[in-house]
């Protein structure tokens, strides 16, 4: 829409101006300018002024802003009528076009080069191979046409000095599929020097190997000098015509044959070669130059076409295949000197002027009829007359050129001139110095002045002949045929023919434009137009100054308030009814939020009646047409100031549902999290019932079965699980054991208990006799005596339990060494002398004993502590039963189950220490 950017930017379509003048088209453009606001409508027409600066509004983000977008849904820009021409040929089957005029210097080529940028971003999104070298070409066969085709000049660094058209063929996706490019009027300046060559675009070694030799050659050519000897011209240096001769693979005598000589047919067939006077041969000289220059261009075009064109197309299968043009050519000239390419130039643009014209008011009538709007006549200045004035047929000065340039015998451009005054002085847009004596801006037998749509144009018509004739002698045409270099043949047809054969004059330069032009508009005029007015703001390149005097100048030329008057002589304002109401519906109390309406048109009149508009308006068939920019800003404003009051109630509305969502969210999240962790519990139980459910049939009782990890809520509850089922494992399993065995069992426990692993090897998995010194297998030379000795032991001090005996060495405090028996009863802990008979040495209380020490290697040492500080160091010896028996663990697991069961029985003093935790720390302490 037209005030998406702001009043304080101005208006954004000049059509929406209050008045329709200068000075407010003037303003509103000056103000855009300021505000970095370079792009302005008027209707479907973008205003592009130069900002001489880089500025961030191209890229991806910008590209998806416009994307699919209608005109007027964003503020003015490029990429808007590049995607509105890209859409019309998509949706509609039909060929576009985008003209885009200015004077040099004014971003023509920049801007050409964002619409293909934007064009090839938004179209083949599956990324296609074929259709992606498409657009890599396409987009690179610039780089190489501005490399030939543009020059430095007074008023552009970078000056495209030709005119580019380009037509993109699209398939029935929208997708490129290939292109073709015509260019008009490269002008022929001066060569010094050739522009840089960029990259190549399928072009092989050889060819750019040609190109190179062209480029040497043109510079030579501007240095070769020539030099009078006597009655002969002469070149100045041999070197140079060698040098020329390989670079074209020609011989040197031709070469200098066609420098200094010119071949001529008498009307009898005769041959003759003419020498050259040396302003001759320099004349020669720089034609062939432009010439190679030219023909290198035109074939570098036709290469790049070549590449380009869509291949093995076929309608029936491929569908329909549509095309958008893109035109790249030079706006109008008005220099203090105009010669004769401005003249080619302004005649181009009043063509393009005619065109525009016509095909907007083509427009606008056909929408008209569309909608059923009453058309009516909109006056204009119709420029067809001088149209007429420069290409009528025998009147024109076209054709006045032509004949001047056909008449035998010496013509000058002072007698062309005086012909075109006898044949045109009546023509009301045409003047010279001797048909207007008075105006002395003209000079006599020189200038002649043409009245432009865009203004009067002075030129003077010296060099005019000289260029509009084809200066290039037919000698130079057939060197280079004779080339044996296949590329520079390729673009030298015409040198084929014999000096007898060539009859036929060439066309001259102005006729081939105007044959050109007249074929590029009724191109043009076949498709539906979009235009892009580029505005050069001043000439300093600065991106701060705008010359009023120089773009009033322009906008002049270009026609645009006339643009502006013709696309608001009818209505200033269309938009579809869905569109216009989704706009401004909050204006009115009956279509908002929405309407109950039958329709939208009935919503529209509804929201044009509140507001009293009914007779600044015209109802089409599915537009409303707005005749005054009033009413439209009326509405604008009153929007404007609802919108802050909507936005809020908005805001609160969204932050309430908003809430209410997080709230069901959350809910929602909580529900499923609670459903899910008792799934998990349950899935768990069942998981473990799976698995566990044999266990009682399992000859280990389940040991072997893997636990599956719990839920992170059955953690401690799996740990109570798994130790439920340790402690019925092993109930399970104590109760297949004989009572006999009950207390080994219970003193292995204990032992394994108190080692905690410590020891590796400790008697674990022997059968434990612990009366080893009775035992005959183990003791068969002592145990009777031994039997004896404990009977009586027994009869005096009334033990009832055997704890432990068997054969040990003693170590003193001095490191020395003796054999005892140590014999352990429930009661006492004795010391035998097995020499002497089993003879007591020492009988200790075994309630006198705090703990015990052994380490944690496969040594039988054990140290007995008591309370009395009496301990006891010993080394049990193995006997005959086994000989690498480890006693040490029976001796502690014997001692601690006894214990034990000491400290469980209710005769046993609470205060005693608790061996089990006293034996472990003694363990502990050795190690």
């Amino acid at each position: 829409m037209a005030e998406l950017e702001g009043l304080e930017f101005g208006k954004s379509d000049f059509v929406l101006l209050d008045e329709v003048n200068m000075e407010q088209f003037m303003e509103n453009l000056k103000l855009r300018f300021e505000k970095a606001r370079i792009y302005t409508f008027i209707g479907e027409v973008v205003v592009s002024v130069n900002p001489y600066k880089q500025m961030d509004i191209y890229g991806k983000e910008a590209i998806d802003a416009y994307r699919g977008r209608e005109l007027y849904e964003n503020p003015p820009h490029l990429y808007a009528v590049a995607d509105a021409a890209y859409k019309a040929m998509k949706r509609r089957a039909k060929d576009t076009c985008i003209v885009i005029s200015g004077e040099s210097g004014a971003g023509k080529t920049e801007a050409s080069k964002y619409i293909m940028q934007y064009i090839a971003a938004i179209t083949n999104p599956s990324q296609r191979a074929e259709v992606e070298s498409v657009k890599n070409v396409l987009l690179k066969s610039n780089c190489v046409l501005e490399a030939f085709g543009n020059a430095k000049t007074n008023r552009n660094d970078n000056s495209s000095r030709f005119g580019k058209y380009m037509d993109i063929n699209f398939n029935f996706n929208g997708d490129p599929t290939g292109g073709h490019i015509n260019n008009y009027l490269l002008e022929k300046r001066d060569i010094h020097s050739p522009s840089l060559f960029y990259s190549m675009i399928g072009f092989s070694k050889e060819e750019i190997d040609s190109i190179y030799r062209i480029l040497g050659t043109i510079l030579i050519l501007g240095n070769l000098q020539f030099e009078t000897d006597s009655e002969s011209v002469q070149v100045v240096g041999s070197e140079a015509v060698s040098h020329i001769a390989g670079l074209t693979t020609t011989e040197p005598d031709n070469v200098t044959k066609s420098l200094l000589y010119r071949t001529v047919a008498t009307g009898g067939g005769e041959v003759i070669e003419k020498g050259h006077t040396e302003k001759e041969a320099c004349f020669g000289r720089d034609a062939f130059a432009k010439a190679l220059y030219e023909r290198l261009f035109c074939w570098i075009v036709a290469r790049i076409n070549a590449v380009i064109e869509v291949k093995d197309y076929n309608p029936v299968l491929h569908g329909k295949n549509t095309v958008i043009g893109v035109l790249d050519i030079y706006g109008f000239e008005i220099f203090d000197n105009n010669s004769f390419e401005q003249f080619c130039i302004n005649y181009c643009n009043e063509k393009l002027q005619q065109l525009f014209i016509e095909l907007i008011l083509r427009q606008e009538q056909d929408e008209y009829q569309r909608e059923g709007i009453t058309w009516r006549h909109i006056d204009y200045f119709n420029n067809q007359i001088i149209v007429d004035l420069v290409e009528q047929p025998h009147k024109g000065i076209i054709s006045v050129l032509d004949e001047a340039c056909l008449t035998v015998g010496k013509v000058t451009d002072t007698i062309c001139l005086e012909s075109m005054d006898a044949k045109l002085g009546q023509h009301p847009h045409y003047t010279s110095r001797k048909l207007t004596p008075s105006d002395k801006t003209m000079e006599f037998h020189r200038d002649f002045r043409i009245r432009h749509y865009a203004g009067d144009v002075t030129y003077s018509v010296e060099g005019f002949l000289d260029k509009n004739k084809d200066p290039l002698f037919q000698d130079f045409k057939r060197l280079m045929y004779n080339s044996s270099n296949p590329v520079l043949k390729e673009m030298w047809p015409d040198g084929q023919l014999s000096i007898t054969e060539v009859t036929k004059r060439p066309l001259t330069a102005a006729t081939l434009f105007k044959n050109s032009i007249v074929a590029l508009v009724d191109k043009l005029g076949c498709k539906e137009p979009y235009y892009v007015r580029c505005i050069k703001p001043n000439e300093m390149k600065s991106p701060v100054l705008f010359d009023d005097a120089r773009c009033q100048h322009q906008v002049a030329y270009l026609g645009l308030l006339e643009n502006v008057r013709v696309r608001r002589a009818g209505f200033a304002y269309r938009q579809p009814y869905a569109r216009f109401l989704q706009r401004y519906k909050m204006t009115c109390e009956y279509t908002w939020p929405n309407h109950l309406m039958e329709t939208d048109r009935e919503a529209v009149e509804a929201i044009v009646t509140q507001h009293g508009f009914q007779d600044d308006v015209a109802y089409g068939h599915t537009k409303l047409f707005v005749r005054t920019p009033r009413s439209l800003f009326t509405l604008e404003q009153e929007r404007a100031a609802l919108i802050p009051i909507l936005v809020l109630f908005l805001q609160k509305v969204w932050r309430g549902a908003l809430a209410r969502m997080r709230c069901q969210r959350m809910r929602a999240i909580y529900a499923i999290m609670g459903c899910y962790k008792r799934f998990k519990v349950k899935a768990h139980f069942w998981e473990v019932e799976r698995r566990f459910t044999n266990v009682r049939n399992m000859a280990d009782y389940g040991k072997s079965v893997e636990w599956p990890t719990p839920p992170a809520a059955l953690a401690q509850f799996d740990s109570i699980t798994q130790q439920l089922h340790r402690r019925w494992r092993a109930r399970q399993i104590v109760k297949n054991i004989p009572p006999s065995d009950m207390g080994e069992v219970r003193a292995k426990v204990a032992a394994l208990g108190a080692l905690s692993g410590e020891r590796k090897d400790w008697g674990c998995g022997r059968p434990w006799e612990r009366d080893y010194l009775s035992n005959v297998r183990d003791c068969p030379q002592t145990s009777s005596n031994f039997i004896r000795i404990s009977k009586e032991l027994r009869n005096k001090d009334q033990y009832n339990q055997v704890l432990f005996s068997g054969f040990c060495r003693k170590v003193n405090r001095f490191n020395k060494s003796t054999d005892r028996a140590l014999f352990i009863t429930e009661k006492h802990i004795y010391k035998l002398d097995p020499k002497k008979q089993f003879k007591v040495l020492k009988r200790l209380p075994l309630e006198s004993m705090t703990g015990l020490s052994i380490t944690a290697g496969v040594d039988q040492m054990v140290a007995l502590h008591t309370s009395s500080q009496d301990d006891v160091l010993l080394y049990i010896q193995r006997g005959e039963l086994c000989p690498n028996q480890d006693r040490i663990g029976e001796l502690l697991g014997t001692l601690i189950d006894h214990f034990t069961r000491l400290q469980s029985g209710a005769e046993l003093n609470q205060a005693k220490p608790n061996f089990t935790e006293l034996a472990w720390l003694s363990i502990n302490c050795i190690q």
